[in-house]
């Protein structure tokens, strides 16, 4: 079976390898998009979704922009990966990865549904365990062969986090902690989702941000900060940065204030008004 296409100027903007389509574009046409050592130069070829991507003399200090995504809420929360194993789930390129181990993470399981997308510095990286073609729904304590995870980061896309938090809590050691990326376009209800996917009501954010906050303190998480991601998604979306610790079997959750979470969306909406990424056609 042959693997679904997208065109390459919007795959770049998903896998975070650019910010924009137009940037997407600049790059292609620049002569500095490869796979592997093929130079890729038409921005709207349609090429597999597992194809490896890679931009030469990237300025990013991460393999992708999804670094810039943990980096602040390493900056933002009291929680620390030095010396930790990590679990990366939806790794993709491996920007959440890089950025951890940069920051002293002890070791990495690079987890995604999809096949050939981690950066080849990560890939090659003794640090990380590559986990493709992997989904997460049906991870068990026995797939983690070099210890059980201590910190978690969730970047999911199509998928409620409803599926992936509850797993989760059976794999990671008593005291940890995760970072979600929490996506309203994947949590909202379709009457809640705008034209191309795109989410705008600050009502709904706030509305999705309570519900999940509510979800993962049933489940025995206690809710620990809220922030929104410093960059929008690919389609221009906002997202949110929830910061969850697992104390561990039996323990009471804890939820955030209706106040804590109107607060962080209203800053995110000041703040993130301007930067509207392109939206994919």
């Amino acid at each position: 079976m042959t693997s679904k296409k997208e065109r390459l100027d919007v795959l770049l903007v998903e896998r975070g390898l650019a910010e924009t389509r137009e940037k997407a574009k600049r790059a292609v046409m620049a002569g500095i998009v490869y796979s592997n050592e093929n130079r890729l130069d038409k921005p709207g070829e349609k090429i597999d979704r597992d194809l490896p991507l890679t931009v030469k003399g990237n300025p990013l200090k991460y393999v992708s922009r999804g670094g810039l995504k943990l980096e602040k809420a390493l900056k933002e929360f009291p929680v620390s990966v030095k010396d930790k194993i990590m679990i990366d789930i939806g790794s993709s390129t491996g920007g959440f990865t890089d950025c951890a181990l940069q920051n002293g993470a002890k070791q990495s399981y690079a987890v995604d549904v999809g096949y050939n997308q981690l950066a080849w510095k990560l890939r090659q990286d003794e640090r990380v365990v590559v986990m493709e073609r992997t989904n997460f729904r049906y991870a068990t304590p026995a797939d983690f062969t070099k210890g059980m995870p201590e910190f978690a980061t969730i970047d999911v896309s199509f998928i409620s986090l409803r599926l992936i938090l509850p797993v989760l809590k059976t794999l990671l050691v008593p005291d940890s902690d995760c970072m979600a990326l929490v996506k309203p376009q994947f949590e909202a209800g379709r009457e809640s989702v705008g034209k191309k996917g795109i989410v705008r009501d600050p009502k709904v954010h706030a509305d999705v941000l309570k519900r999940m906050i509510s979800f993962s303190a049933a489940e025995g998480y206690i809710c620990q900060g809220l922030s929104f991601s410093p960059i929008t998604g690919g389609d221009g979306n906002i997202e949110f940065l929830l910061h969850l610790h697992w104390p561990g079997e039996g323990q009471e959750g804890q939820e955030l204030s209706e106040e804590e979470i109107n607060r962080v969306v209203e800053e995110a909406h000041k703040t993130l008004k301007e930067k509207k990424a392109d939206v994919p056609e």
